[in-house]
Formats: C-alpha cells, structure tokens, sequence
C-alpha cells in the first residue's frame, strides 16, 4: 500500500504492521479544500484505498485459515509423541494405523522408541528424541497461537478502516451530490430573478 495520502495537512496516519489508518473525514469541505482535491480524485484515492484493504483482508485470511488448519495437526503430533512417550519401558508395542498417501492408510507395529521422525515442510524430514519432538511441538505451537491472534487483531484493524474508508466514500459522493444540486439551483434561481 504505497499511495501516499493526500490529505495536505501532513500528518502522518498511524498503522499496524504495515497496514496505514484511515483516517475519519469530518468536515469532506475543508478536506477537499486543503488537499487540494475535488471530489471525483478525493473518491478515486479512497476507492483505490478501500480496494487495497480488501487484497490485504484477502491474504490475511488466507493465512489465518493456514494456521487454523495447522493447530490442529501440531496438537495431534503433540498428543502422538506424548502416546508413544507414555509407552516407552513398558514393553508393550503400539498398532498403530498412519496415512502413507490421500486416504491411504497403513497398519504399524511400533515397539519401544525413543526417537520420532517429523516433517518439517519442503520435504524435509528430521529424527528427534521423543524430548525434543515435544519441546519442538510446544514452541511451533505457542508461536502458531500467536501468530493467529497477531492475525485475527489485524484483521479486526483492517475491517475497522474498511469501514471508516467506506463512511468516506458515502460522504465525499453524497457532498459531490449536493454540491451539483446547489450549482442546478443557482442558475435556475439567477434566470427567475431576472425575469
């Protein structure tokens, strides 16, 4: 989001990560006047605006649905490691049912381990003690919850300034309206006087 304001007063909106304020037009009269725009330009910058809002709106839900979709899978590692943690020393062998492909699953024995293997993404995959699996698991998903509360306040921003830009469209377009009634009257009211 790389234009620049054009608010002529200076000011410097605030922003969050990245994503600039809208700012709340009181008076669309002395806006216009001091920015030096009319009201078909101040329209174009806030459509454009609003519209910049709405592709960052687009990624920032698709990275919220990433992480949604991720939570869970960490928590059922979690929970796995933690099973097979339990079960270490005591003998006792784990079947297990694991997916090898889409909706191809395969039946395993596991005896005692004391290690586990975990994808790491980019068809990377590391061996770990069943320790540092869950040391791993805890840390990506602390920093996962994070992230999608970080996420889910910046979505509630952005839909703040949606809004605020929306209520400075209606404004500036409803004065531009009013504005081309007041220039149909005068004329009439000119013409009826002189007559």
């Amino acid at each position: 989001m790389s234009s620049s304001s054009p608010s002529g007063t200076g000011d410097d909106l605030s922003e969050r990560r990245g994503i600039p304020a809208a700012k709340f037009i009181q008076d669309v009269e002395t806006y216009l006047s001091q920015s030096s725009l009319d009201s078909n330009s101040a329209l174009a910058f806030h459509q454009e605006r609003l519209q910049q809002y709405k592709v960052v709106e687009m990624k920032l839900l698709a990275q919220q649905r990433d992480l949604q979709a991720k939570i869970p899978d960490i928590e059922k590692c979690l929970e796995v490691v933690g099973t097979l943690e339990a079960r270490k020393g005591t003998g006792e062998a784990l079947l297990a049912d694991f997916e090898v492909s889409e909706g191809i699953y395969s039946r395993a024995c596991i005896e005692d381990t004391d290690s586990v293997c975990l994808w790491l993404g980019a068809n990377v995959m590391l061996e770990y003690t069943c320790e540092e699996a869950t040391a791993l698991l805890k840390n990506n998903l602390e920093n996962a919850k994070a992230s999608l509360e970080v996420l889910v306040a910046d979505l509630q921003f952005l839909r703040d300034q949606v809004t605020v830009t929306q209520v400075t469209i209606a404004r500036i377009y409803n004065y531009d309206v009013q504005q081309r009634r007041v220039k149909q009257v005068a004329p009439t009211a000119i013409t009826a006087a002189d007559s």
